[in-house]
């Protein structure tokens, strides 16, 4: 009887171990499982102004007038396996690295199933705008993938905005955009010419590549600015590959490569998604330049055109004030519209001047109480001392009068 209590002893003691071992093991299944569903559904964090940008853009006037808001996408995305993602990406003619990974994966779903309708509207907007942004890169010798940028950044409103100031396509930042030779004043913010926008993105980026040599990391750093992506390469050891200073990257820029991959991926492989581009009427324009200080209102009065057109083809013109008495300016109008532009410009320039530029040129100080030539203005002077004022009371009523000068 002792000999099997002794044997019921050991066992306990060596299995009691052991089923702790595997609780715990269990344990940490789950809660790996557990992560990793919850990894999946988190929300994936797109560029700031993405979706704010996609809004703006459906109601802007030419969108609404020459895109069919109201098609209906109703194809199912079909399944594509990882293996043949993988073998699309490879088959892309780009100079730039397209791997694949569950974030690039997840970026790709973004789009095919949770996006479809943006995606077609984009499909659209590129047939227009795609052309602006291919000519630029190739006349600076860059990656044509990097057309896609602006996909990301603005979902291809010329005229978006971000919390943090960035504008236009390209989303450049004033400082940026000065420095590659953009007007950006009062009247006018050429982060919102989608040609000469383009022009100083291409440039940024090419600057960019000769800073870091490697196009994931250039695209990091046009997201987020090279100061953050050198403060990941400072905490990664010095690492210089995208992927091995991710963790350092801030999380919006974690997403941005992964992101801009799927763009490269959909915008090419759509029809194998089931994506349709959505009907479009593509604007043609005609370009003039003027040298007269010109208003919007005074071309769309006198020659019947939609203001809101005028205003979607030239978003550069913050005010609607087309300046071109400073220097030379160009204004988009509706095809064939600018011989009669130029054969009315002298009634266009005349009508309601003086109703649209309210700006004095010459004005007359009013007379009133006026600082001594060499005086300083401070508080006392202004207000003035209780015996200045009863001094000035007694001068008056004695009836002595000041000279003053006029202005």
């Amino acid at each position: 009887m002792r000999f099997l209590f002794n044997c019921l002893i050991i066992t306990l003691l060596t299995t009691l171990p052991l089923y702790s071992f595997a609780a715990e093991a269990e344990k940490n299944v789950n809660d790996s499982v557990s992560k990793e569903i919850k990894k999946q559904l988190e929300p994936l964090v797109m560029p700031e102004g993405y979706d704010m940008s996609f809004n703006g853009l459906l109601n802007q006037w030419y969108e609404r007038k020459n895109i069919n808001t109201t098609f209906v996408d109703d194809k199912v995305d079909p399944y594509v396996s990882d293996s043949v993602i993988i073998d699309r990406l490879s088959k892309l003619p780009a100079i730039m690295e397209l791997p694949f990974n569950e974030h690039i994966r997840k970026c790709i779903d973004f789009y095919t199933i949770q996006k479809r309708k943006q995606v077609s509207y984009m499909l659209a907007m590129g047939q227009y705008y795609m052309p602006i942004f291919e000519d630029q890169l190739l006349a600076n010798k860059l990656p044509d993938e990097l057309k896609y940028l602006p996909i990301i950044e603005s979902a291809l409103n010329p005229t978006a905005y971000s919390r943090a100031g960035a504008g236009g396509l390209w989303q450049l930042m004033v400082s940026t955009g000065r420095i590659y030779g953009l007007q950006i004043n009062s009247l006018i913010d050429e982060r919102m010419d989608p040609y000469k926008s383009s022009i100083a993105a291409a440039k940024y980026l090419k600057d960019l590549f000769r800073v870091y040599g490697d196009w994931n990391l250039v695209i990091a750093a046009y997201n987020c600015g090279p100061g953050n992506v050198n403060k990941a390469i400072r905490r990664s050891g010095g690492k210089r590959d995208y992927w091995q200073i991710y963790p350092y990257l801030p999380n919006e820029t974690r997403n941005y490569v992964p992101i801009f991959i799927a763009a490269n991926y959909v915008m090419n492989y759509y029809k194998q998604h089931n994506l349709n581009v959505a009907p479009v009427c593509l604007p043609m324009t005609d370009t003039i330049m003027v040298k007269e200080k010109v208003h919007l209102v005074q071309i769309a009065d006198l020659m019947n055109l939609p203001i809101a057109e005028l205003r979607t083809l030239n978003p550069q013109y913050r005010q609607d004030i087309v300046p071109g008495n400073f220097q030379p300016c160009a204004i988009r109008l509706p095809l064939n519209e600018a011989s009669s532009f130029l054969q009315n410009k002298d009634k266009i320039v005349a009508y309601k001047a003086d109703e649209l530029f309210t700006n004095r040129l010459l004005v007359e100080p009013a007379e009133g109480v006026y600082f001594a030539k060499n005086s300083k203005a401070s508080k006392h002077s202004v207000k003035g001392s209780k015996s200045k004022k009863k001094s000035s009371s007694s001068k008056s009523r004695s009836g002595k009068k000041s000279k003053r000068k006029k202005h």
